[in-house]
């Protein structure tokens, strides 16, 4: 495997959804690729925090501003 096989199986190996065989390739890249190993545990952990993340809450000025600029790009791409 190379650099640009681990990009395209990154999401796949990280869920856990790879076969036995390219998983354990993509791994032994890993092993002597500082830089693929570097990004697969960034990306691991970005996914992470945001799936632990919590939803906050937009103060309802902010929300109220959102909506309004939605609702205008909607309608622009209506027209």
């Amino acid at each position: 495997m190379n650099c640009q096989g681990v990009v395209r199986e990154i999401s796949n190996y990280i869920d856990g959804e790879l076969e036995l065989s390219v998983k354990q390739e993509l791994e032994r890249h890993l092993e002597h690729c500082e830089h693929c190993d570097l990004v697969v545990n960034q990306t691991r952990l970005t996914v992470e925090l945001f799936c632990d993340s919590k939803a906050i809450e937009l103060p309802a000025d902010v929300k109220s501003r959102l909506h309004d600029a939605l609702r205008r790009k909607l309608s622009e791409k209506g027209n």
